[in-house]
């Protein structure tokens, strides 16, 4: 049997970006069309840019193995850092991979979600990490813990998710493998290099050939998910082979049950600030932005709502968000299981973000609600955010344009809620959850074809 044709091969001159695609690329795009029942692409499509070249050929759809051809149903482990990430990023993904006909199986470290993860059917497997602060006796430990879990379990492929899964998960399978045989298909999404690994970065230039060789040894010729082009480009830099690197952007939006929402009603204009309560999100920044508007009389607050962070050194504390909102027009709500309740009070959606990030979720379900955005101009906050279109980007660190573009649309419902309108479609073509749920079992069947055409 002749192995799966790629999801997509790439020919390119060793500049050539990394080209983002959309399902309006190609009407016989198989990797963007096709869903768990569709049928499957007729004929090659081929697009073309300046300097750059990309085929897409016909994939198999998820319909088209069914499970009884297979000796066994192939076994799927997904290595992340905590159960939180797994279930709030991962779980449209493995669902579809489990109704596709492979055995789940999540490793990662069980504070909160256990007992939701088994109830999907998966089995679940707690692991002693963290995703900071393990230091290098931890560090070990962990290595030796995964490389026990690949030779117990057997799985036939691996999702590596975020940097330090794919560094230690990749490099645990050749301690669980060291002559090659049995070792697992692998694929590694890369959700955010952060602003440590950005070019400009001080750490960066001092981290990046260390960070390459690492990743070129874990990665090895395993499929790399990026989440955005400067990821990929920046993982190219590392030395990873451009034909390895797919594009797929973000972790999926359930768009039916964050449906768009109606303009709150009132006379003043809520913010959401979603996320974790870290400085790098910028929550100190608009903490600043809606204190200046405030004081200049306009109508306007700020609700923060997401958890603080502990084993991140930049984590605001309790003790310090207490004093942020300790002056009115500033509401902490800490963790919020449905983010829905958040966007039926607030208007605008605000990240003011000083990393890369891969694709950040909160902004995708605030623009499906039909909330218009106010972001900084950073990797992954540019992929979420359609400038002038759907919301606004401002420079990172820049108080004065938060503020300003805040203000723009807290003045302006029309304007705000035509971005809403227009975040919502952009959701709906391009996040949609089974798309990428689609396109990432798309990925997991081509590996396993090259790994079965390998051994």
């Amino acid at each position: 049997m002749n192995p799966l044709a790629p999801v997509t091969r790439i020919r390119a001159t060793p500049n050539s970006p990394i080209v983002p695609l959309s399902a309006s690329d190609c009407a016989g795009n198989g990797l963007n069309r096709i869903g768990p029942r569709g049928n499957p692409a007729a004929a090659v499509c081929s697009v073309s840019w300046t300097g750059l070249r990309v085929l897409l050929t016909p994939t198999i759809p998820i319909a088209a193995a069914p499970p009884q051809a297979l000796e066994r149903r192939p076994r799927l482990l997904f290595l992340v850092t905590e159960d939180w990430y797994f279930w709030s990023h991962r779980l449209p993904v493995a669902r579809a991979a489990r109704d596709a006909g492979f055995e789940v199986v999540v490793a990662a470290r069980v504070r909160d979600h256990g007992e939701q993860i088994r109830a999907e059917g998966f089995r679940l497997c707690p692991l002693a990490w963290r995703r900071r602060g393990d230091g290098i006796v931890g560090a070990g430990r962990a290595l030796r813990e995964i490389a026990a879990l690949y030779r117990r379990e057997r799985p036939d492929i691996v999702h590596l998710v975020a940097l330090k899964p794919v560094l230690f998960g990749g490099i645990a399978a050749r301690l669980a493998f060291a002559r090659g045989a049995g070792r697992p298909a692998q694929i590694a999404a890369v959700t955010g290099l952060g602003s440590g690994l950005m070019p400009a970065a001080r750490f960066s230039r001092l981290a990046r050939p260390a960070l390459g060789w690492a990743m070129r040894h874990a990665v090895g010729d395993s499929r790399v998910i990026v989440q955005n082009p400067e990821d990929g480009a920046a993982l190219a830099r590392f030395g990873i082979a451009r034909p390895r690197i797919v594009l797929i952007r973000g972790s999926g939006v359930d768009t039916d049950y964050f449906a768009a929402l109606p303009e709150p009603q009132g006379g003043t204009v809520k913010v959401a600030l979603v996320a974790r309560m870290l400085r790098s999100k910028g929550v100190p920044d608009a903490v600043a932005a809606v204190r200046r508007l405030r004081a200049q009389g306009m109508a306007i607050e700020l609700v923060l709502a997401g958890p603080t962070d502990p084993d991140n050194r930049d984590s605001l504390s309790e003790a310090e968000l207490a004093a942020l909102t300790a002056d009115p027009g500033v509401e902490w709500l800490g963790r919020v299981e449905d983010m829905r309740a958040v966007w039926h009070r607030a208007a605008i959606a605000v990240m003011p973000s000083t990393y890369g990030e891969g694709v950040p979720k909160a902004l995708l379900e605030a623009a499906a609600c039909g909330r218009a955005i106010v972001a900084t101009d950073m990797p992954g906050c540019r992929e979420a955010v359609k400038a002038g279109e759907s919301g606004l980007l401002v420079p990172p660190h820049n108080i004065d344009a938060l503020a300003e573009a805040l203000a723009a649309l807290a003045r302006d419902p029309k304007r705000r809620q035509a971005m809403g309108r227009a975040g919502r479609t952009l959701v709906e073509r391009e996040f949609g959850e089974a798309g990428v749920a689609s396109q990432t079992i798309a990925l997991y069947r081509a590996a396993l074809s090259e790994r079965r055409a390998a051994s």
